[in-house]
């Protein structure tokens, strides 16, 4: 199949080289053309703009870093619409708002293109292993193009709805998920320490008990080592999700108290320097400062 992909970030580069070495046609785009030099190494066509990687294809991915980034490459005259055959199939990975998403499923039906949602859940060598949780909504029509694909980079899809925007929000309310257990694991790791318990020895205790699951057993050593890099998903798109999040929720009149104290946690360990370079459990540096336990990071 003759496949185009935009955003070779940590993620996108992984999920790419596997496509190619799955023998599709994979036609990549990068602002950064060294991040374009592996693939095109593998066998990859590098394009000069997203609307050449997305002429020949029959689906162009995308998996960049922010809902302006998508709109970036999708719209005006080098953009992924600029360049789609009629029918094609633009399935998007990235995690983005719920608006975005349905603005994007409208413009894509009205310029004869087909949309899907397909978020992530996992980290750069879980997409490398193939290992990654999927979440997708789109029409049938679209979603029997895009599965098979999906299926081949991750060990299970799950199928959300007909509505593209319910797959972000999903996403949305998964990534809210884990920000809640980071916060708990930096309250429960300061507690651990200020009684003289090793923070250590305390998160392996528990991730070989009821809390053997992988957010506890990724972020409690990452906590309580208070080591976050290299980071894994970076500080700056834990705190858009969190954004993001709470905006879904205010549209549909739900308040979320966790939510917000994530929102001012991110408020605050941004201001200490903590940023992009670091991980977006990183936050937890809150709690532990707030009981006087924050080393140098």
């Amino acid at each position: 199949m003759q496949i185009g992909f935009i955003g070779l970030g940590a993620m996108g580069a992984a999920i790419a080289m596997n496509l190619v070495e799955d023998g599709h046609k994979v036609h990549v785009f990068n602002r950064s053309l060294a991040r374009t030099e592996p693939l095109r190494k593998a066998g990859a066509t590098v394009a000069e703009s997203p609307a050449q990687a997305a002429y020949l294809a029959d689906v162009v991915f995308t998996m960049v870093a922010d809902d302006a980034a998508l709109t970036s490459v999708t719209f005006g005259e080098m953009g992924i619409l600029a360049g789609l055959k009629p029918g094609a199939l633009h399935i998007s990975l990235s995690t983005i708002g719920v608006a975005t998403a349905q603005d994007f499923t409208v413009l894509h039906r009205e310029a004869g293109l087909g949309f899907v949602s397909a978020p992530v859940f996992g980290r750069p060598d879980a997409a490398a292993a193939r290992k990654l949780f999927i979440m997708a909504a789109g029409t049938d029509e679209h979603l029997s193009v895009a599965v098979p694909l999906l299926q081949q980079m991750g060990q299970s899809v799950g199928i959300v709805g007909a509505d593209p925007s319910q797959a972000n929000l999903v996403k949305l309310i998964g990534n809210f998920m884990l920000s809640v257990i980071i916060e708990t694991l930096g309250e429960a790791c300061a507690v651990a320490a200020k009684a003289g318990i090793d923070p250590m020895g305390f998160v392996e205790l528990l991730t070989s008990s009821n809390f053997n699951a992988p957010p506890y057993k990724i972020y409690g050593p990452m906590i309580a080592s208070q080591r976050f890099q290299p980071a894994g998903f970076a500080l700056p798109l834990g705190q858009k999700d969190n954004r993001l999040m709470l905006a879904a929720a205010e549209a549909l009149g739900v308040p979320l108290p966790l939510a917000s104290l994530v929102h001012d946690r991110f408020l605050a360990v941004r201001s200490q320097g903590i940023g992009a370079e670091h991980d977006w459990s990183a936050f937890a540096l809150c709690a532990l400062t707030e009981a006087g336990l924050r080393k140098q990071v």
